[in-house]
């Protein structure tokens, strides 16, 4: 009989998981909330029930008997699967972890106490209203966003004074806590960097260069591998992120830190969950530019296997390009013309209906290639 794995989400985003679990012999059981989501049809077993409903899925687990619990890409889903694991006896990263990495100001404050390096902030609560006081000590421009949420959801930076109450009432809107962080702009590069750690050891496998649409809102419009860094500044970024890393006690599984480098190469956290990276940057971008199997990692370390780091064949770049107007998907099509990239996946483009790209769920698809 073969082993159960539960997997937390059924998006297009948790899909590889889903068809990794089961090449890998694993009988997949997926909770998420019924929407036609594309794991509702790949998982052997699913479960219309939100992924927040822990206690209801855990009744459930009682009777599967998994052998590990996973998600990708989702902070939402690190506080069910964390918590599923503890409850179980599985492989998981603690109350102490998901209360650290899934609230962006319990993270600053770690940060803070435990001398990794990040931006000045405050906390934002819908009953305050003395915003010149909140904001004395900081220095502008700023930046205002949710205090638990991920995707580029609720994020706005400002110049000034102006507009601070409104941004406030926009990312608390997105907030699940109703609570936002306020923080000093940092400037520099952004870029992405993708761990695995099997106990309480950090292994680097990527780093990704991230574009942008920059301010206000700063919308992820693509991903490539490798980042192009030097390599004392790569070297840098390694210490810096396996130092946070122990910060939100982080012992088992992927992780994905954001960060920023400035012109003298120094770095600082922008945020790190405590899970693969999503907008397949991990699922993806890390297997085709490295040879890294990231999600059978995920897979093996959740259902307590040895952790293998074995890199197979890879192309000498990886890169995902989201599509944010039709002018982008007249760029796809141009770029799969030239033949310098070839095109791995083009996912399923939404109508062009004119809805404006406010976060990166409301982005209309995406384009992934390799060069080599």
């Amino acid at each position: 009989m073969a082993e159960k794995i539960v997997i937390i989400g059924a998006s297009d985003f948790q899909d590889p998981l889903i068809r990794k679990a089961k090449e890998k012999g694993y009988e997949t059981h997926v909770f998420a909330w019924k929407d036609g989501a594309v794991g509702e049809k790949t998982a052997d077993y699913f479960y219309p029930v939100s992924i927040t409903e822990k206690e209801k899925i855990l009744e459930i687990c009682r009777e599967l008997r998994p052998a590990g619990i996973a998600s990708i890409g989702s902070d939402l889903a690190v506080v069910t699967v964390n918590y599923l694991a503890e409850q179980l006896g599985l492989r998981g990263n603690g109350p102490e972890n998901t209360r650290l990495a899934t609230n962006k100001y319990e993270m600053r404050r770690a940060f803070a106490a435990h001398g990794d390096p990040s931006p000045r902030f405050r906390l934002i609560r819908e009953e305050n209203q003395e915003w010149e006081e909140l904001t004395e000590g900081l220095r502008y421009p700023l930046i205002v966003k949710p205090a638990d949420r991920s995707g580029s959801r609720g994020i706005t930076k400002l110049d000034g004074p102006e507009g601070l109450a409104e941004a406030a009432k926009a990312a608390m809107d997105y907030s699940f806590l109703h609570q936002a962080v306020i923080e000093e702009y940092m400037q520099g590069e952004e870029f992405s960097v993708e761990f695995i750690s099997y106990e309480g050891r950090h292994h680097f496998l990527a780093m990704t260069r991230k574009f942008t649409t920059g301010a206000p809102h700063f919308i992820e419009t693509g991903h490539v591998q490798p980042a192009g860094v030097e390599q004392a500044v790569a070297e840098r970024v390694k210490q810096v992120v396996s130092h946070a890393l122990d910060t939100l006690h982080v012992v088992w599984g992927a992780s994905h830190a954001e960060v920023m480098i400035d012109s003298q190469g120094q770095v600082s956290i922008v945020e790190i969950g405590a899970r693969m990276g999503g907008d397949c940057i991990g699922s993806d971008l890390v297997p085709l530019s490295t040879g890294y199997d990231f999600v059978g990692m995920v897979v093996d370390i959740a259902c307590g296997k040895p952790l293998r780091l074995e890199r197979g064949p890879h192309h000498r770049e990886a890169r995902i390009r989201f599509v944010c107007g039709p002018e982008d998907l007249e760029r796809f099509r141009k770029i799969a013309a030239a033949g310098e990239e070839q095109v791995v996946r083009v996912s399923a483009i939404e109508p062009f209906d004119g809805h404006q790209v406010v976060d990166s769920s409301t982005r209309y698809g995406y384009m992934i290639t390799v060069k080599d």
